[in-house]
């Protein structure tokens, strides 16, 4: 993907390239087309090492002998093909794995298009990261982000274990220095999915969508290896970060867990309780399909309301939680604070109310059998009940 990316900007540039002289249109199909070649023969040289096993697209443990079996013509190597007349050719049976190969390539394919051009849009180059130095930057980084010098919140010997183990490192630079970083390990094998663990973007980058690009570099990596579906957790008290998760990633809420980190005493969550919401990414989904090529859609309560929804949790006159009804409505509507960040440092007592408030609204409402389907800028959840 870096490659790729260098390719563009050299374009937009219009220096080093051999394509700079040639219409825009006829670069585009000319980089999708070596792309595409380059993933198919990605994909085909895996598959031929016995590395993905078709159904799932996982890669797996290369078989004991296998490499013998491909010379002979065992039962682990490729299927044996009677030589004809070269008039004549055998026709080749590709077989259901091919039909699922090829799909999943295409998925690949736009996976990364829409990598590459989020990285582009932000005006950084994202990688996998192992180098020690690199390592060193992350932890230095997060070390800043989180204000936790002394006890910062990953340490390098554990990321270069998760590196070495095969889990997702991933950092974004802007020319050589490191301004965000992504960490995930994987799930229990049975479950297909990646755990992104943790994710940060230096300060004075606001409205860049570094955060945006890294995700979605994390997104290509991990269909590259045929995850199918990404977790992680986050603060569901700030506003920014579930658009960010819910509208503009297309992330899907799946279980709300109270003090799940228990005390965490640094500069962004305070001496508050570690509440968490976690949702859920399926990589394949049309609507992350969609989101990640900029197709977002954000709820609009003031619509939700006209339409019968009900407000659980509001906000009254002076800022304070206001609990609604949380009746059996078919549409709730669930507020939270602009800038909880901010009302930590201003009120620490008020920003506290609403952790309270939100956990016993928004943790009820998921109990009771509702789900989060999306998120208002503005600050509010829309929670819905299937009827």
């Amino acid at each position: 993907m870096g490659e790729i990316l260098r390719e563009r900007r050299e374009l937009a540039r219009g220096e080093h390239h051999p394509l700079a002289a040639v219409p825009f249109e006829r670069q585009r199909e000319a980089l999708e087309g070596d792309r595409t070649r380059q993933r198919r023969a990605q994909f085909a040289a895996e598959a031929k090492a016995g590395r993905i096993d078709a159904p799932c697209a996982r890669r797996l443990p290369r078989p004991q002998g296998a490499r013998k079996a491909a010379g002979s013509g065992g039962s682990r190597g490729p299927a044996t093909v009677t030589e004809r007349p070269e008039r004549d050719p055998a026709p080749v049976d590709h077989g259901p794995a091919a039909g699922v190969a090829a799909g999943v390539d295409r998925d690949l394919d736009r996976a990364v298009q829409a990598a590459d051009a989020a990285a582009l849009a932000a005006g950084v180059e994202v990688r996998e990261l192992s180098d020690l130095a690199d390592l060193a930057a992350v932890v230095e980084l997060y070390a800043t982000i989180w204000g936790r010098g002394a006890n910062p919140p990953m340490t390098l010997e554990l990321l270069r274990a998760f590196g070495k183990a095969g889990n997702y490192v991933g950092g974004a630079f802007e020319g050589r220095r490191l301004v965000g970083a992504c960490v995930g390990f994987f799930h229990a094998p049975a479950e297909d999915a990646l755990h992104s663990h943790i994710a940060g973007v230096a300060g004075g980058l606001a409205g860049r969508h570094v955060g945006f690009a890294l995700k979605l570099h994390q997104r290509a990596w991990a269909m590259l290896r045929g995850v199918a579906e990404i977790a992680w957790t986050f603060d569901p008290l700030v506003s920014r970060n579930a658009y960010f998760n819910l509208v503009k990633l297309a992330a899907l809420p799946d279980e709300y867990l109270p003090n799940f980190y228990g005390a965490m005493v640094d500069t962004i969550n305070g001496d508050d309780d570690s509440d968490r919401l976690l949702v859920r990414w399926r990589l394949r989904d049309p609507a992350v399909v969609a989101a990640c090529e900029g197709g977002w859609v954000a709820a609009v309560a003031a619509d939700e309301i006209a339409g019968g929804a009900v407000v659980a949790l509001g906000s009254t006159p002076d800022g304070a939680p206001q609990v609604g009804s949380l009746d059996a409505a078919v549409t709730s509507l669930v507020a939270v604070p602009r800038d909880i960040g901010a009302l930590r440092v201003a009120d620490p007592v008020l920003a506290q109310r609403w952790r309270v408030a939100l956990r016993e609204v928004l943790a009820a409402l998921l109990a009771d059998g509702a789900r989060i389907s999306g998120f208002d800028k503005a600050g509010w959840y829309v929670v819905r009940r299937d009827v």
